[in-house]
């Protein structure tokens, strides 16, 4: 279809529509950018989409160029195919202004509108000379939308250009548009629209309005124009791709106009003609342009300033657009002159105004250029100071890797002045044997895309003046394909890293390394051995009576020992091997495998280092100027196939405390019988668990009868464990699965010797027992108590338990309070002291609470080494003698003599006597006629439930064998309850011999 201006034909029979706005428009799309990520439907849709346009727009072409096959046809082609092919261009332009929330948007929209005016006049046109079969007339409504076409796709243009900062850019903005669009005035004026502003006037005179319309669709041409290349130098750096799209349909569009507007096709021009596809083309162009263009993410990830670093005739066009406007106008004067024509008005007043707008915007720049260099020089200045007085050190390396700049800082830092540095090769300051990671580092930063890029960090040995490596940090730009070097000095902050990772590794004591490091050591022994190789293998160590130099001599001695025995540790293992503290007195040693041995060879050698550890280690210690002797328990585990580090520890583990076990002071090897073990005592450990918080313990009551009357003077509490099937566990038994279950083997010898009830303070589930018990016996004595049966209840507890610090200050007698126990109920049986205890304390403790009225008994008596001492400071007021002397009274004479002289001991002492264990009549004559005052066994009852005891406790007595009869010692009390004089025990008068 036919499109141009009054310069080809009469305004009777030409098509006014605007060329420019009409068959096409600009296109853009907030992330679109020439390069860079493709469109979010990929590469292959986009790709797909450019042969489908490809393949209309030429099919459009040859059916043009064909003549359609006849006039009807092109008639069609030429006046709805454009109509179609603009509607598109609108619909595609609403359609993804729709989709997106930036400032683009209006533009769209404002595309959107010139396509559908275009789309229009098309229709409008069609009708006419398709359906109607008439000439269209003028003006018509296809005027009025041709002219509606620019005026929206100019303001779109200046939408999306970008947008000037400063008052002087707006009117650089302005002088540039005029200086395009007056000089492309000048030049059209002079070719063809002066000629066509006449012919219009002569073909009917004095017609004004005809005139203005066959010049409207040239101008508004040359200013749509005019801002396509203004936008293509002022473009935003967002959306390019698809803004190169728009002024290429421009630019089609526009050639289509001017072409049309020649004298030579313009006069022979029908619908359907060839020139049409040039229209039809721009419209498809401006509908694919939103959807098909490749995008990059907005920001500055998405901009490739160094494009434009590669183009320099590129980036100096826009500084070119003046004077190449200046050339164009002077073209159109000179035309008019060399071809003997008067200039017209036209010419001279554009040219004047084009001249006068380039003299200022040459002034505005002038000006500009001069505050630029101005601020130029100040930031200059400003940087060279800052570069002069920074502390770290920047260097320029030529490609070549030569030093061309070495800021002064060099001089403080490296200890050369920056004369010396320049001109030196790079590479021969680097530490050789950080040259090549600091080579491979560059090559692949050179290699690497700059954008995704930009910089990278150093770290190596620079040598200083002085000949010394420092340690150097440098951040790594490029710059004219060399380097950047912003270095600083960071060797005290390598040291420091370096004493922080030993610290963090070793043992702040012994300085040997600690658990956490010695585990890496074990993995990487493991992860290194060849397959097969079980030489590998981890000793536990532990000091046998370490504890005891803590309490005895203090803690200070304690470390000293510590750190002589790491010394001592260190020295004994080999050199590939590795010493280890785990934490407090467990130490550890790795050694290394051989694989040229078998197991049995290995096994012996590991064994021998081991002993010799051993006897090392136990060697007497001169600590603080007193000889100290500790013992030693090892563990050994060896490295077997596809065993981690945590089970070789564990074994090694296993194995050290069966060793203490055992009787300390020796070495065990693993037996996989051990893990067996361990897991059953911790199965058993977890029923004990359960036990406690199911309520399956009892709490049974055995008698502590009077030797004389047989009467009931206090019961003992002693705790049982009701298993699953009905069995009732002694403490002995339960006690040592709960100590082993927390991980503590060597309750298992101490268990076999434990009275029943008694319980320390231990760890874990051992004291939750204990306070069970504890609570227990005060509730049900209260209960008791209240019920009329006032007797004394026993519980045994341990020193530690007495002291324990870890529960709430108080307890027993906020117990006491809480139940309402009254005085002289409650017997605290202290079970064997441990000379480690502090007796003051234990002392000050039991003093407190036989303020409260509760009686305190020696348990345990005859046993063990420190009785005597107890006894001689504690304020007891009931002894009470170890079964172990009771169950060999009758027949060893010498226990006999032993016995004997504790009850006189006790009897002197004005204390209570009870014997525990008296299962046999031969017992009880033998205790009495030495003179004990009570005794507990089966000789006269065996542990009661609460229901049998009350019952005992209403007969009120036993009968005792041989019936009543004078104790052979004086002096005692007689019997009946536990009654006891008061006071201390140092002021009880001894009586006569």
């Amino acid at each position: 279809m036919d499109q141009g201006s009054a310069a080809a034909q009469p305004p009777e029979t030409t098509k006014g529509r605007a060329g420019t706005g009409l068959r096409g428009g600009p296109v853009n799309a907030p992330g679109a950018a020439a390069v860079g990520r493709p469109h979010s439907c990929g590469g292959g849709r986009s790709l797909a989409m450019q042969l489908l346009l490809a393949v209309v727009s030429g099919g459009y072409a040859v059916g043009a160029a064909l003549g359609w096959g006849s006039q009807d046809l092109a008639e069609i082609m030429g006046d709805f195919g454009l109509s179609a092919a603009a509607l598109l261009a609108a619909v595609s332009c609403y359609a993804y202004a729709r989709t997106i929330d930036s400032r683009e948007r209006p533009a769209w929209l404002l595309f959107a509108f010139s396509s559908l005016m275009g789309a229009c006049g098309n229709a409008v046109w069609g009708w006419y000379e398709v359906v109607l079969g008439e000439p269209v007339p003028k003006p018509s409504l296809a005027d009025f939308a041709f002219l509606c076409f620019a005026p929206p796709a100019i303001v779109g243009l200046l939408v999306l250009a970008k947008r000037p900062v400063t008052r002087a850019g707006w009117v650089c903005l302005a002088l540039d548009s005029w200086l395009i669009g007056g000089s492309l005035l000048t030049l059209s004026w002079s070719l063809a629209l002066a000629n066509a502003a006449r012919t219009a006037q002569e073909g009917v005179a004095g017609s004004v309005p005809r005139a203005a319309f066959s010049l409207a669709y040239p101008l508004l041409d040359i200013a749509l124009v005019s801002m396509v290349l203004v936008l293509h130098f002022r473009r935003s750096e967002v959306n390019r791709s698809a803004v190169n799209t728009a002024i290429a349909a421009l630019a089609l569009t526009v050639l289509s106009d001017a072409l049309f507007t020649s004298p030579l096709l313009g006069a022979g021009y029908q619908s359907g003609q060839l020139l049409d596809a040039g229209w039809f083309a721009g419209s498809l162009l401006l509908a694919y342009a939103p959807w098909g263009a490749r995008r990059l993410p907005s920001g500055p990830a998405g901009r490739h300033p160094d494009r434009q670093a590669g183009r320099p005739i590129t980036g100096s066009l826009p500084a070119l657009t003046p004077y190449l406007a200046a050339a164009v106008c002077t073209l159109g004067i000179l035309y008019n002159v060399v071809d003997g024509r008067k200039v017209d008005r036209v010419v001279v007043f554009t040219g004047c105004t084009v001249v006068l707008a380039l003299v200022i915007r040459q002034g505005i720049m002038l000006l500009d250029n001069i505050a630029l260099t101005q601020e130029l020089a100040q930031k200059e200045n400003h940087f060279r100071s800052l570069v002069q007085g920074s502390s770290d050190v920047i260097m320029i390396a030529d490609p070549a890797g030569t030093l061309r700049y070495v800021s002064p800082a060099a001089a403080g830092v490296y200890g050369r002045e920056a004369e010396e540095l320049v001109g030196t090769e790079l590479a021969s300051l680097i530490h050789p044997h950080d040259l090549g990671r600091v080579v491979h580092e560059v090559r692949r930063f050179l290699a690497a895309p700059p954008a995704e890029e930009p910089t990278t960090r150093i770290e190596c040995r620079f040598k200083s003046g002085g000949g010394e490596w420092l340690n150097v940090e440098s951040t790594v730009n490029r710059h004219q394909g060399g380097l950047i070097l912003n270095s600083r000095d960071v060797t005290e902050r390598v040291r420091l890293q370096a004493q922080l990772q030993h610290s963090a590794e070793h043992d702040p004591l012994t300085d040997l390394p600690n658990r956490a490091l010695f585990t890496r050591r074990v993995r990487r022994a493991l992860t290194g051995r060849r397959a097969g190789d079980r030489g590998a293998a981890v000793l536990f160590i532990d000091l046998d009576g370490f504890k005891a130099v803590n309490d005895t001599i203090g803690h200070q001695a304690g470390d000293e020992l510590l750190v002589e025995a790491a010394r001592r540790l260190q020295d004994s293992v080999r050199a590939g091997d590795t010493a280890a503290r785990l934490g407090g007195d467990e130490f550890a040693a790795l050694i290394a495998g051989d694989a040229g041995r078998d197991r049995g060879a290995r096994e012996h050698q590991v064994r021998e280092i081991a002993d010799r550890l051993r006897a090392t280690l136990s060697q007497p210690y001169r600590v603080g100027g007193t000889e100290v002797r500790v013992a030693a328990s090892i563990g050994v585990a060896f490295a077997e196939p596809g065993i981690t580090p945590t089970d070789l520890m564990r074994n090694a583990d296993l194995a050290m405390y069966r060793a203490k076990a055992g009787g300390k002071d020796r070495v065990e090897l693993y037996a996989p019988q051990m893990q067996a073990d361990a897991v059953r005592r911790a199965e058993a450990a977890g029923r004990l668990r359960t036990a406690l918080r199911g309520g399956e313990f009892a709490l049974l009551h055995q008698p502590v009868v009077s030797l004389e009357t047989g009467e009931v003077s206090a019961v003992a509490a002693q705790a049982r464990w009701r298993s699953g099937q009905g069995i009732l566990f002694t403490p002995a038994e339960f006690l040592r699965v709960a100590e082993q279950g927390e991980g503590v083997p060597s309750a298992e010898a101490a268990a076999a010797h434990q009275p029943e009830g008694a319980f320390g303070t231990g760890r874990g589930r051992p004291a939750e027992i204990a306070r069970w018990l504890l609570e227990q016996a005060v509730r049900e004595a209260a209960d008791r108590h209240a019920a009329g049966h006032g007797v004394p209840v026993c519980v045994r507890m341990g020193a530690d338990r007495l002291l324990d610090r870890a529960g709430p200050p108080g307890s027993l007698e906020a117990l006491l309070r809480r139940h309402g126990l009254p005085p002289g109920a409650l017997v605290v049986e202290l079970a064997e002291c441990d000379p480690r205890v502090p007796f003051d304390e234990l002392e000050r403790r039991l003093a407190a609470l036989r303020r409260l009225g509760v009686l305190v008994a020696l348990d345990g008596f005859g046993s063990g080494y420190a009785g005597i001492g107890a006894l001689r400071r504690l304020p007891v007021d009931i002894l009470k003698l170890d079964p172990a002397l009771v169950a060999g009274v009758v027949e060893s004479s010498r226990l006999r003599k032993i016995t004997a002289g504790l009850l006189r001991i006790a009897n002197d002492l004005g204390m209570q006597s009870a014997a525990e264990g008296v299962d046999l009549p031969e017992q009880v004559l033998a205790l009495r006629s030495m003179g004990c005052t009570h005794g507990q066994g089966l000789a006269f009852s065996g542990p009661l439930d609460e229901y049998r005891l009350r019952r005992a406790l209403v007969r009120g007595t036993f009968p005792v064998p041989g019936g009543a009869v004078e104790p052979a010692l004086a002096g005692g009390a007689s019997g009946g309850a536990m009654a006891v004089r008061r006071g201390s025990h140092n002021e009880t008068p001894v009586p006569p011999t």
